[in-house]
């Protein structure tokens, strides 16, 4: 029998960062993973999505030529083929890219699926192998109801959609999470008549409702968007059309996207095996700063443990995982400020503690709307609304969601500032250059700022009586 001090499960962002770490510290592990080799994130999730948003957004700045006084818009045209041709190319560099950590482990990378019979006991392709520790990072799927199965090729997915030749003209899009939205947006501006449907009335992620409402109101004069109501799928057997219900609503498509978030790829690997309780999902108990199963010498880490389905969430957990299991004594980890973006126009954020997760605490928001923003108004993206929460007795900054213009860069300002600590005052005091979009998010510290206890009358702090140390 193979004996290995860690065997790792998946080799996507959580199994490479793990991989990272326990090469550190031995030689003696194998890496299993099943399927294609290569991360979620680059073959069929972050990368090539943004690929294809960018090219629908470069398409989409048209609109706005005649505003600038540049003429010629109406002669423009979109070749889908050959923009779902550079989607694929660069997503392959990307792969490529992630490929080169396992390509040189020879024997130690094993293709196949994992099967766990204990603890310390793992089975792939009939072989067992017995190791002192186990990294679990299986990752997730797609989540596609069994009775759309029948759609055939017509049901895609983020697995699926990138690789088609050609866009269809009419598509549902089914999910308003972030991918929905993003693909959906994204798939109109590329001209293919989009309908999205969401069965909640909240949309990407978001949880405050002035946020949402701004959201709603700006991606539904891009795309038929209807909110609140499951959607059905039925196929005509005399005419093969597709047609989607919701509530009062009935439209025929060419193809559906299915956008119902990702379930964990758990199927089979035997979890039961480890001896602790699963819940409704199949999962086992997992502490999150340290990522240990229980009390066992396993590790559950990144999409599969379903704490938070992001990249640089995913590659935390492998960097955890696999330090703690290359060392007799765990540590456990203060995990990152919570961040979630979603790559649509406007972007949407949510940073910090959620406006949900601040209802039974006593906070105040202050805001900024970007309609009469200076800069947002040169470029014509003065659209949206951004909101920060702070603790109504000390100013201490908490969280934040927007719908906004270079959303993103917020975000990232705004995950710094909760990080450090930092007061609307502390933020107020640092520079904002002019003209530039971050003079928003000073409007809305300004306009927090005035609903808290006065803590001085200038956003200056103030010098020495003579700004000279020698003679204060």
């Amino acid at each position: 029998m193979h004996k290995f001090d860690v065997v790792i499960i998946g080799a996507g962002s959580a199994g490479l960062s793990a991989l990272r770490e326990v090469k550190k510290h031995t030689d003696n592990f194998i890496l299993i993973n099943e399927g294609p080799w290569g991360t979620t994130c680059a073959r069929v999730g972050c990368m090539p999505s943004k690929l294809l948003i960018e090219a629908a957004n470069a398409f989409y700045r048209r609109v706005s030529f005649n505003e600038f006084g540049i003429t010629g818009a109406d002669q423009l045209g979109v070749d889908h083929k050959r923009v779902l041709q550079r989607v694929r190319r660069l997503r392959d560099d990307f792969v490529t890219s992630t490929l080169g950590a396992t390509r040189e482990l020879g024997e130690r990378a094993i293709s196949g699926r994992a099967h766990i019979l204990s603890p310390h006991q793992v089975m792939v392709n009939g072989e067992k192998f017995h190791t002192r520790k186990i990294i679990i990072a299986t990752g997730s799927r797609p989540v596609v109801p069994e009775p759309w199965q029948s759609l055939g090729k017509r049901l895609l997915t983020t697995d699926t959609l990138f690789e088609q030749e050609a866009l269809p003209e009419r598509i549902a899009v089914i999910g308003m999470g972030p991918v929905g939205l993003e693909m959906a947006q994204a798939l109109s501006r590329l001209g293919v008549r989009v309908t999205g449907f969401g069965s909640g009335r909240m949309i990407g992620g978001i949880t405050d409702p002035l946020i949402n409402q701004a959201a709603v109101t700006l991606l539904s004069k891009e795309f038929s968007l209807h909110l609140g109501t499951r959607a059905d799928i039925t196929v005509n057997a005399d005419s093969d059309v597709i047609t989607v219900n919701s509530g009062d609503i009935r439209i025929e498509v060419d193809s559906v996207l299915a956008a119902l978030g990702r379930r964990p790829n758990i199927d089979d690997i035997n979890l039961e095996a480890l001896g602790v309780p699963l819940d409704e999902r199949g999962l086992p108990p997992v502490n999150p700063d340290t990522l240990q199963i229980a009390d066992l010498p396993v590790f559950l880490a990144g999409d599969v443990n379903q704490r938070s389905p992001v990249l640089h969430e995913a590659a935390d957990d492998g960097h955890i995982a696999g330090l703690n299991a290359t060392r007799e004594k765990l540590v456990c980890f203060k995990r990152r400020v919570p961040l979630t973006i979603v790559f649509s126009d406007p972007n949407i954020a949510v940073v910090g503690k959620s406006f949900r997760s601040l209802e039974h605490e006593d906070i105040r928001a202050g805001e900024v709307d970007f309609s009469r923003q200076g800069r947002a108004r040169s470029a014509q993206s003065n659209r949206g609304v951004l909101r920060v929460y702070a603790a109504a007795n000390s100013g201490r900054l908490l969280g934040a969601e927007m719908c906004a213009p270079a959303g993103e860069h917020f975000a990232h300002l705004l995950a710094l500032a909760i990080d450090q600590s930092l007061s609307v005052w502390d933020l107020l005091r640092l520079p904002f250059y002019h003209p530039v979009l971050e003079e928003g998010l000073r409007t809305a510290l300004r306009n927090l700022a005035s609903k808290l206890p006065a803590c001085s009358e200038s956003d200056l702090a103030v010098c020495g009586p003579f700004n000279a140390e020698a003679l204060d």
